[in-house]
């Protein structure tokens, strides 16, 4: 298994309206230094957003609190709200978001309004065995791939160093979230190729050993 992700995650990540394959972030960055844009702020940030609400080129106005749900993170928000309670606050030095205090009393008002459930905040390291995952996947894991781009800012909380033989770890310094798992193109890079490539290898090994092992 790949501790990366679901490919399907995020539907505006599979194509481009007019068919050709697209990095989204990359596209988001094209958009914001479009010389056309001027100086104006607003007009960037557009143009960023157009990309994430408009995908699919039909949307003639972008309803943020719609509760329509196009891109599919409904789920997380659930899992945010049970399994997943991860205190996140901001400041404004830098970011051009305003500045932020994460409260555990609004978390769970929100949750409790929105999914009448109440949050289990020590639910992750009861389940999966305290605070040091190297320790304790040592006991009982195997056969576990966990890779992580080092431009994801996820990827300071990832498994970073193999803990066992079979529990490897695989980094790569341009990756970012789940990229390995996403739908392969002509575009993607040399370095991407060869982490798929890495990955099969060594889950063809694995199943290799898997169904020596049954041989009488």
């Amino acid at each position: 298994m790949s501790s990366s992700g679901q490919m399907n995650s995020y539907p505006f990540l599979i194509q481009h309206p007019i068919g050709a394959s697209f990095r989204p972030l990359m596209q988001m960055c094209k958009a914001i230094d479009d010389p056309t844009g001027g100086n104006d702020t607003f007009a960037k940030l557009y143009g960023a957003a157009n990309i994430y609400y408009n995908y699919s080129g039909d949307a003639t106005c972008f309803d943020l609190d719609d509760n329509s749900d196009p891109h599919g993170l409904s789920e997380w928000t659930w899992q945010a709200c049970t399994e997943m309670v991860m205190p996140t606050d901001g400041n404004n030095k830098e970011s051009i978001f305003p500045a932020s205090e994460w409260e555990y009393s609004d978390r769970a008002s929100f949750c409790k309004a929105y999914f009448n459930v109440e949050p289990r905040p020590t639910w992750i390291t009861t389940e999966f065995g305290g605070h040091d995952i190297s320790r304790v996947l040592k006991r009982f894991g195997s056969n576990i791939i966990f890779f992580n781009g080092l431009r994801d800012p996820w990827s300071g909380g990832g498994v970073l160093k193999n803990i066992s033989k079979s529990i490897i770890a695989i980094t790569a310094k341009d990756g970012a979230h789940h990229v390995d798992l996403r739908f392969s193109t002509s575009e993607d890079p040399g370095w991407l190729k060869d982490v798929r490539r890495r990955e099969v290898n060594i889950i063809t090994e694995w199943l290799s050993q898997y169904y020596h092992s049954l041989t009488p």
